[in-house]
């Protein structure tokens, strides 16, 4: 069997397996560990901590909201990663929308 491609199997995948994901955004490349994919006004939003950007880690650990359509090419690393503890999967902004989220020990 061939899984599925595409951003949102790509998604569904590092947020069960708990993967970092490369992406271009904003013409730069982004690697995410994505906590939680949902839907907004009829589109897909993940949110993510950002890993890297161009290469270098951020000042501060925080969680941001990437467009789903905004990331080009996502694709899976082989970079584990741990839920933030920034991520609160019970927020206001998730409910009855979430698709995935990540499981928190």
């Amino acid at each position: 069997t061939v899984a599925p491609t595409g951003p949102v199997p790509t998604m569904f995948e590092a947020i069960v397996r708990q993967l970092a994901v490369t992406a271009t955004y904003n013409k730069g490349t982004v690697t995410i560990a994505p906590h939680i994919l949902y839907t907004r006004h009829g589109e897909i939003y993940v949110d993510a901590i950002t890993v890297e950007r161009d290469g270098k880690p951020p000042r501060e650990e925080k969680l941001g909201t990437f467009k789903l359509d905004g990331l080009g090419d996502p694709t899976l690393t082989a970079r584990a990663f741990k839920p933030s503890t920034l991520f609160e999967p019970a927020a206001e902004k998730y409910e009855g929308v979430t698709l995935m989220a990540v499981e928190q020990g």
